[in-house]
Order: C-alpha cells, then structure tokens, then sequence
C-alpha cells in the first residue's frame, strides 16, 4: 500500500452485497466475527434486489392481474380497458425496491456489519484494495467472494446504456414499451420477461436456437406455459439462431437463420437472455491461490472453500444453479465454516421456479433425468382440470407430479406447474430432503379445496386411492 493510505483490518471480509454476499456477512456477525462487507453498490441486495428477482417479480404480478381482468369476462365480470401509466409502474417497482433495500441496511447495522462502498481488488490472499472508498485497503483472515455474474451479450454486440440492443437489467428498468421486441433466448429469462412486455402492449416475437423452451425442464410441464405462449407471443421461432444485429436509431435489423430463417427484419428493442458469466476480472486472483474452470467460474467444495485457505466463495460466481435461495443458503455455509462449525452443502432438492403464468416448479430428480440415467422410477401426474379449487380459479391447465423410487416409493421428484407453483413446491422439497415415501404425504390431511390438495392427491394415485382421478385399470 502507498503511504498515508488508509488500511483496516478486519476478521472477515466479504466482497459482494447480493443474497450470497449479505447472506453470509450476516451470518458471520451473528456467529460473533467481525465483518466487513464491500461492494460497488450503494447498499446490499444486489442484481436480485435492484435488477433482476424483485423487480421482474413486481412486472409479473401486475402482468398476472392484467391476464386475470381479462379473463374475468367468462366469470361474469367485465372490466374497461386498462389504462397502463408506465411512469407509475416504475414507482410502484422503486418503491418495493427501496423498501427492502432499506431493510438490509438496517439489518446491517443491527449486526454491526461495516459497509464500504468501493471495487475491492486482492493484493495478496490476506489482503484487498478498495477504489473509489475512503477505506483504501483491508487486510482480512477470510474472504467471501460474492461478485454474481452478468448478462451475456451476442458475439460482436455489448450491452450500451439506453440502446436498443437490451440484457435483463436494462429491460427491467422498463424505458418504454416497444412495438416490437424481439426476445433472444427461450429460458426462464426471456419468457419471464417477454410476458411482461406482452402484458404492456408489447408484439414479442421471441427466437430459441434449441428445439424447445426452457430446455432444461421436463415438457410436460412446459406445455401448458408454450400453449399460453402461443397465445401471449406473436411468433416463437424454435431451432433458430441470430446471424446478425445492426442497431440502428430507429430500431433494430435482425438477420436468422435455421427455422425462422425468414423471420427476420426490423424491431424497435432486442432483449438478449442466452445466460450470464460469472463476475471474476480484476477481482486480483491471480494474487492468490483461488483457481477457476474454463468459463471464468471459481472452483469451491461443498463447504464453499476454494484452493486457497482464507477465501471461500458463494453464488452465482461458483456456477451451477443460479439462484438467490442457493446462493443465500452457500452464505451461511461459508460463514458457518468460518467459525469452526460442522456445516457442509448437502441440499437433496433446490427448488427452482419459473415465474410466467403459469408458474413452473420443480425440485429433486427430473424425470427427464430419471430416463438419462436409467433409473427406476414410476410417475404419476393429477392434472389439475380434477382440482375444485383451480377450477375456482380458472387455472385448469395445472398438473402436479411426481417421480418415485419405483422399489422404496419414496419421493426423489417433484414437479407442478400452474398458478402458486412458487409455493406449492416448497411441500415437495421437504419432502424429497426428509426422505419421504408417498404414503406420508397422502395421509397428511391437506385443507380442501386447495392446490396443495394436488400433492397429496398424486401421492394418492401411486396408492390407488386417489379420489378425483379416474381409476387405475387394475
């Protein structure tokens, strides 16, 4: 360090303020070390807070009540046309924003978390450099590293502030509401986000380079979502791939190729979600002994650890499932370890839930995994059109499921897709993680009429007892 700079000293550093990086400053105070959390943002939360989870989240449950207005004709009830103030949608958005933000700052100080504001940078593996802090420098015994990732641009484009070529953050600060948006990606990003623009107005003509949406999940439970897609879209343009992108100042040409080859032509914005790099150049690795694999990911055991002693690392900088609630729970286990305790990542199920209307769910083993592996197992689907209180809602196009160890039957899958699979699925985790067999969730009195009825009646079918399916042929 240069002299007359500031440096302090801390037990426990942690670089990065998301759910992994919060998460694990929190837990580290509250197992009595002494904390020090760094990150360029203004205050904990990270892409989750302030541009990614809670404001798509925010978009998608008024986009929900826009598809539920509409629907409520067939109920008897009519509504007047929407009048969409888009000014006060984003205030709606900031405020649920700073009310949570202001949360984590709160709960920060309770902990006595220290909070610097700044680009931390290793010097050596018990060292940082802070830019643009007072705080020139930390020398710490431990490091968390909780940097996240980013967007991925298309080959040949960046992301620039205000144009038209877009990543999730910049479509989530919602500009405006182009005539056409074209949505490059078929995962959970793209349709979350192409059904929020559609709810605003918006034509979304959406490419996919895969022969399917959302790849990496089970089709049964993405048809019901494609067939609503169908309907919310303008086009869905499958084994399609961008060739080339030119902006322009009125919008944007798109050239493709593949099955939507003569798709292409002029669209006011591109939104391009194909998934998100991990966030470790000028991070100063080299300075230390922390090792990352071919895509830029750091390498960490199940207990968070990398290949250096003092620095651990937690979420979407560790790849793999990309999710708040998996980075959170890795918080916990860094700082757990820190303090001397026997905590390890040892989850049997991490939920994952695709927020469109419908809703998709799912934890534990895929059936789609299930066949790659050739393992044995039985299936059995309640499709919601049995479901009284889906009914009520108008939500039949539902299916609950679930994938069983064919000899034991106990639960190693769930799957559900239709409206509050967000909550719905959490009964189906602590199943898959308790080693439950079916007969413990089908004798658990569930309250009628509800949807989590559902799982207790797929449990059911395995049984044969289920009373609102037609009877297995015996």
């Amino acid at each position: 360090m240069v002299m007359g700079e500031l440096v302090q000293e801390c037990e426990v550093v942690v670089i990065g303020s998301g759910p992994g990086g919060y998460a694990a400053a929190f837990r580290a105070a509250d197992l009595g070390m002494d904390v020090t959390l760094v990150d360029t943002a203004e205050g904990p939360g990270g892409v989750c807070l302030f541009r990614g989870c809670i404001p798509s989240k925010t978009y998608l449950h008024l986009s929900e009540l826009l598809h539920d207005a509409a629907g409520a004709k067939e109920m008897g009830i009519s509504f007047g046309r929407p009048e969409i103030d888009i000014a006060g949608v984003r205030r709606w958005k900031q405020t649920v924003v700073e009310k949570l933000a202001g949360g984590l700052v709160q709960l920060a100080e309770q902990r006595g978390v220290q909070r610097l504001r700044g680009r931390a940078e290793f010097v050596s593996a018990g060292e940082i450099r802070i830019q643009g802090s007072d705080i020139s420098g930390i020398r710490f015994k431990r490091a968390v590293i909780a940097t996240g990732s980013r967007p991925i641009a298309l080959p040949e484009t960046r992301f620039e502030k205000g144009g038209r070529i877009m990543s999730s953050t910049a479509a989530l600060a919602l500009a405006d509401i182009p005539g056409r948006l074209l949505v490059v990606g078929g995962g959970y990003v793209g349709l979350e986000i192409g059904m929020i623009y559609a709810a605003l107005g918006s034509d979304i003509h959406l490419v996919e380079m895969g022969d399917r949406l959302l790849p990496g999940i089970d089709p049964d439970l993405v048809a019901p979502l494609a067939r609503r897609l169908d309907k919310a879209f303008t086009a869905i343009h499958l084994n399609t791939r961008v060739e080339g992108v030119q902006a322009r100042d009125a919008g944007v040409d798109v050239a493709f190729s593949g099955d939507g080859a003569d798709a292409g032509g002029a669209f006011d914005r591109v939104l391009v979600a194909i998934g998100r790099a991990p966030n470790t150049r000028g991070l100063g690795l080299e300075h230390t002994r922390v090792k990352t694999d071919d895509r830029g990911f750091i390498i960490v055991d199940d207990r968070q650890r990398t290949d250096d002693e003092n620095i651990f690392a937690v979420g979407d900088v560790t790849g793999g499932m990309m999710l708040a609630h998996k980075a959170s729970r890795e918080g916990k286990i860094a700082a757990e370890v820190m303090a001397g305790e026997p905590s390890a990542f040892d989850a049997a199920a991490i939920p994952a839930v695709v927020y469109t209307d419908p809703q998709i769910a799912y934890c534990g083993l895929t059936e789609t995994a299930a066949a790659r592996e050739n393992r044995a197992v039985e299936v059995q689907r309640f499709p919601w059109k049995y479901s009284g209180r889906a009914l009520t809602m108008g939500a039949g196009e539902g299916m609950t499921k679930m994938i069983v160890d064919s000899a034991s039957q106990r639960i190693l899958g769930v799957g559900i897709v239709g409206r509050g699979a967000e909550g719905l699925i959490s009964e189906g985790v602590l199943a898959v993680e308790m080693g439950a067999v079916v007969q413990d969730v089908a004798f658990t009195i569930h309250p009628h009429p509800t949807l989590s009825e559902t799982e207790s009646e797929t449990a059911e079918i395995f049984l044969g007892s289920a009373l609102h399916v037609p009877p297995r042929k015996k």
